[in-house]
């Protein structure tokens, strides 16, 4: 059976050398929504483990929120290829193979994620897809897989567009659509070619369960990124983001040990920059107040909002920083967030001339200076007046308020 596997590989590939190939289209038209392994468990994976947490994305009501993507990261594979070079799953802790796990997952109305890295090896040293891009891509086809996550791991020598643009040649040779994300931290600056190589490609470098960079600002070395840290790097990028091609500033650390207020400010400023939402933390054992963030479906909708535009930041001064974000039907989202650690008094008036402005990314006007919205504040689930006069807010330390803003006399 693998003999003809790798026969077929040899076939697609033939096929590709002579046909023009593409990512697959109509995918990820709103930012993916889902799980991975790698925040909480790195390398610490088995398939009991991946049922519960499918499971827990039924019963906790993730899924039905959105989260339909269970992704593994590294740790699912063998260190060494089979002798035909198929990639094969860990035996430990996976003795019942990926196409059973993936069955499983797609039994509970989920879709399937792997992993796997450019490089001959992966960042955790298992079998990378160096010289098996099309033995891979039809053995995830096999798998019933339906997102893959790719790393840059052990690349020396290689040119990232070169890699990733091979691999989505495989994968659209295997013929299963495959939602393709590119990891290779940003170093190439993807943003300005990975249109049409994949749906989504990474911005940054990893992030921590961090929200600043003091805890680890004199520590030399490697160390994983703030949620400042990545929302300053991922903010100037938002013309290049839209429906099926999105800026990926990393998996959500909500969940993995920050208070309630960061979480909460972390998780609103991925929905404001229309982030792929990909949770990592155990959702078997999460509190109340970490599912609430994580199902608040009223700021899922700024996210998974059809126009596909990553929000603006509009204004920033002591710390307190204004952004915008057009909406479908002439809806904004409007988010006050406040990076530093003292709450923040604020006037918002409406008819602030820089409030007023048309935004050269979707060609939406506010109308702030024309037209009155209502306002609806989206944490606390109850409307807050109207834009016809001005507001005072109390934003708190490292928190925010988030506004959705719809016009009152709609034409």
């Amino acid at each position: 059976m693998k003999l003809k596997y790798l026969i077929v590989a040899v076939m697609c590939a033939l096929f590709t050398v002579g046909a023009h190939a593409q990512k697959f289209e109509g995918l990820a038209l709103t930012p993916p929504m889902g799980w991975n392994s790698w925040n909480k468990f790195r390398m610490n994976i088995n398939e009991t483990l991946i049922r519960e947490i499918a499971d827990a994305m039924v019963s906790t009501g993730l899924r039905d929120a959105g989260y339909i993507y269970l992704n593994l990261d590294d740790g699912w594979q063998s260190t060494e290829r089979d002798p035909n070079g198929f990639v094969q799953p860990d035996p430990k802790g996976f003795p019942s193979g990926m196409r059973a796990v993936g069955d499983y997952i797609h039994s509970k109305g989920l879709d399937f994620g792997i992993y796997s890295d450019a490089g001959r090896k992966t960042c955790g040293g298992r079998a990378g897809s160096s010289g098996h891009e099309y033995q891979d891509a039809l053995t995830y086809a096999q798998f019933g897989v339906d997102y893959l996550k790719y790393d840059w791991c052990a690349t020396d020598n290689l040119n990232p567009k070169g890699a990733y643009i091979l691999m989505r040649d495989a994968l659209y040779a295997a013929g299963r659509p495959i939602v393709f994300s590119m990891c290779e931290w940003g170093k190439s600056q993807p943003w300005t070619w990975a249109q049409e190589v994949s749906h989504l490609w990474r911005t940054s470098g990893d992030i921590g369960p961090y929200f600043d960079s003091v805890a680890y600002r004199n520590k030399k070395g490697w160390h994983p990124l703030s949620v400042l840290d990545i929302i300053d790097i991922n903010a100037p990028l938002r013309k290049y983001a839209g429906p099926g091609h999105w800026n990926d500033p990393d998996m959500l650390e909500v969940g993995n040990g920050l208070p309630v207020n960061e979480d909460r400010a972390h998780f609103t400023m991925w929905c404001m920059m229309a982030a792929p939402l990909i949770l990592g933390n155990d959702i078997r054992t999460m509190s109340r107040e970490t599912l609430d963030i994580l199902t608040n479906r009223e700021a899922i909708a700024i996210d998974q909002d059809s126009l596909g535009v990553q929000g603006l930041r509009l204004m920033s001064q002591d710390g307190l920083e204004v952004w915008f974000k057009p909406l479908v039907h002439n809806d904004w989202a409007v988010c006050f967030f406040n990076r530093t650690e003292k709450p923040i008094d604020y006037t918002v008036d409406w008819n602030l001339p820089g409030f007023s402005f048309t935004d050269d990314v979707s060609g939406r006007s506010t109308l702030l200076n024309s037209a009155a919205y209502k306002i609806r504040d989206l944490w606390k689930k109850q409307d807050a007046g109207t834009t016809e006069r001005p507001m005072k807010i109390k934003v708190p330390a490292r928190d925010v308020i988030l506004y959705r803003l719809t016009l009152k006399n709609p034409n």
